[in-house]
């Protein structure tokens, strides 16, 4: 008998899969020009999945708050764009850095439950900021939300127009670059690591590894990437309203990722396509009853597809390699 082969650990090398389906929005560019802005939120919702995706498919660290940071990196941008500051790049990174901030001095709370404790800290953190934004009316512009945004052209040549096209590109290469800083991340030993606290947290500490500063700097990132989708969605749309900060925002984010599958990096991804288009769809469909469908399909996808879409996919491409063999 030949000896089993030895555990390797991944590569991080791009997959043919994975190449198609980075290629799919460049065809959709030309070959669908009216959906063009419903693209854009595509990929700022996806971003903002993936977010998530980090500190709870991969770190197992559950919020319900999530939208605060969302929220911090949209009013950061929009603020900035309203006092005269619109260059979008930097726009980003201040969203970033503001939502990253906020979420370092937060993860000291969440970090410190479990579970259904975190739950609660991250939904009353999320409250609280979605009042404060409230209030601070004058600041912020309260229900009314934050107009009077002047986005500036991005890299000083491409200015947004009314079809979308330049909000369309943008938001995808914001999406690719991020999106590949965070593959190199998870499959380098930090990954690893998250990963070790998702399923052996108790069994971390026996290794030398810190659980602790492991999860706080895991929830940093994740808000920081938060505040960039909150920039993206502020400068593409030039507004800000309290939804950014709503719990129904942190709340559909859970579904997106139920849909698409959680600790895949593309789960949020899939799943925030999913959701919206059906959303799309649906709501054309039957403007009064489209979530009793919506519902539905969350339903079929829990029941018949373990992990999602892409679970369900995978599940399939093993069945389908064992009946070959």
């Amino acid at each position: 008998m030949s000896e089993p082969l030895p555990h390797r650990l991944p590569d991080g090398r791009w997959r043919p899969a994975e190449l198609a389906f980075w290629l799919l929005p460049v065809i959709a560019y030309f070959a669908a020009p009216n959906y063009l802005l419903l693209g854009s939120q595509i990929f700022i919702v996806g971003l903002f999945a993936l977010s998530l995706d980090l500190i709870l498919g991969y770190a197992g660290i559950v919020s319900l708050g999530h939208a605060a940071f969302f929220g911090v990196g949209a009013y950061t941008a929009g603020l900035l764009a309203s006092h005269g500051w619109g260059e979008p790049i930097s726009g980003l990174l201040a969203g970033a850095v503001a939502a990253a901030l906020v979420g370092w001095v937060a993860s000291f709370l969440v970090v410190r439950g479990r579970d259904l404790t975190q739950l609660m800290v991250t939904m009353g953190i999320g409250l609280m900021l979605f009042e404060a934004a409230n209030k601070a009316a004058f600041i912020t512009g309260g229900v009314d939300g934050l107009s009077g945004m002047v986005v500036g052209k991005v890299l000083g040549i491409f200015d947004f127009d009314l079809e979308g096209r330049v909000a369309y590109l943008y938001s995808l290469v914001v999406l690719f670059v991020v999106f590949v800083v965070l593959r190199r991340m998870v499959y380098s030993p930090f990954g690893l690591g998250l990963r070790g606290l998702h399923y052996g947290p108790k069994r971390m500490p026996a290794i030398g590894a810190s659980v602790y500063r492991r999860q706080i700097a895991i929830f940093t990132v994740g808000a920081g990437v938060a505040g960039i989708a909150g920039a993206l969605l502020a400068q593409t749309t030039q507004f800000v309203g309290l939804d950014s900060l709503s719990f129904h925002r942190s709340a559909e984010l859970l579904i997106m990722l139920v849909l698409g599958g959680s600790g895949r990096l593309y789960g949020g991804l899939v799943g925030a396509a999913v959701f919206m288009i059906a959303q799309n769809y649906l709501a054309d469909l039957n403007p009064v009853y489209w979530q009793f469908w919506m519902g539905l399909l969350l339903v079929l996808v829990v029941m018949f597809a373990r992990g999602g879409v892409l679970g369900g996919l995978t599940a399939l491409q093993r069945r389908w390699a064992t009946g070959t063999k």
